[in-house]
């Protein structure tokens, strides 16, 4: 049985990872920049909210401060690949390693020594989660929305509507603009660069910046999904990064076979719906009894194959029924026309 509480869930973590997966977007899609680097400032954010909010920062500033970490790891990606002349996907696994140990620094602040520590606990820490939860409880709209989903035979509810509706409003910012950065001038070069580079440069346009600002803005975003899931699940680990480009990849890709990319309104809407459709599959499928936490890994996986080759399949099939129709036409004409030089 599936509860209400567990697809709620499920919404609530998809939609926080909708940021990641819009900032691999932008480098896998937009840029064409298979950038790796995304496993480790998904870590950094998560490492830098968390040690400024344990020695006692505001979690805005923290907040803040790790989208400006993730912005930085981005551009060293981009300045190792357009500056060093490093391949693409090459410079982001050097950065995505260098990070680990960069991230057991930055979370070994917290500790006397400075050592590097593997994992922060917030249990008890104050969050922008706790913030925003101490004024949702004063509008008392829990109570109604709970009220109205146990009229409709709900078996579970869950304990606050906040942090959905508080995350939905920082995805939809984020959303809109992304929607207009993309549609302006340096937003438009962007988008060139990742379809044509000689083209572009061609135009004067300088691909080298482009494409650092571009992995930057694409960290950035990633080092804030992380912070937000760091104060989210009250912990920041060395090890939340592992598979977060998986993750995104399929959250795109699912995104993108369901609800199409005709425009990039069209397209940041289904990579936010994909990242929500990602999670609630994986928390269905864990549910199954011959399948565990361990096999995240492994649905995750079969997910992405499902997600490239279903459209693939389904593609190939409306080919084969119009070439179908297209033949049942043309014997059509022919009969016609062997029945008029008959008469």
């Amino acid at each position: 049985m599936f509860s209400f509480v567990a697809i709620f869930g499920s919404v609530e973590l998809g939609i926080i990872y909708a940021i990641m997966a819009l900032g691999v977007y932008l480098s896998f899609r937009v840029l064409d920049f298979p950038d790796l680097t995304v496993d480790g400032s998904f870590v950094t954010g998560a490492a830098v909210a968390a040690t400024m909010i344990t020695m006692g920062y505001s979690p805005w500033i923290a907040t803040i401060l790790a989208i400006v970490a993730g912005f930085i790891a981005g551009c060293a990606t981009g300045l190792l690949h357009t500056k060093g002349k490093i391949n693409a996907l090459l410079s982001g696994i050097l950065m995505m390693i260098a990070l680990y140990s960069i991230n057991l620094r930055i979370m070994g602040l917290t500790s006397d020594t400075s050592v590097g520590r593997p994992n922060i606990p917030l249990l008890n820490s104050e969050t922008l989660f706790t913030k925003f939860g101490a004024f949702w409880e004063k509008t008392g709209i829990d109570g109604g929305l709970n009220g109205f989903f146990s009229r409709m035979h709900a078996d579970s509810l869950p304990s606050t509507w906040g942090i959905v509706f508080f995350m939905l409003i920082v995805v939809l910012l984020i959303k809109f603009a992304a929607d207009w950065f993309l549609k302006t001038e340096v937003g438009l070069a962007l988008r060139a660069t990742g379809d044509n580079q000689k083209m572009i440069r061609s135009f004067s346009a300088n691909t080298d910046t482009l494409i650092i600002l571009g992995l930057g803005i694409s960290n950035g975003l990633v080092a804030l999904s992380g912070a937000l899931v760091a104060q989210y699940a009250k912990f920041a680990d060395i090890g939340m990064g592992i598979g977060m480009i998986i993750i995104g990849l399929a959250s795109v890709i699912i995104g993108e076979a369901i609800f199409g990319t005709k425009s990039i309104f069209r397209t940041t809407f289904a990579v936010i719906g994909g990242a929500i459709i990602y999670r609630i599959v994986v928390s269905l499928a864990l549910r199954v009894q011959f399948l565990d936490t361990g096999d995240m890994k492994l649905i995750t996986a079969f997910i992405v194959i499902l997600a490239l080759i279903m459209p693939k399949l389904i593609e190939k099939q409306k080919e084969k029924k119009r070439k179908a129709k297209r033949h049942a036409e043309r014997l059509s004409a022919l009969n016609v026309s062997a029945e008029r030089e008959v008469q």
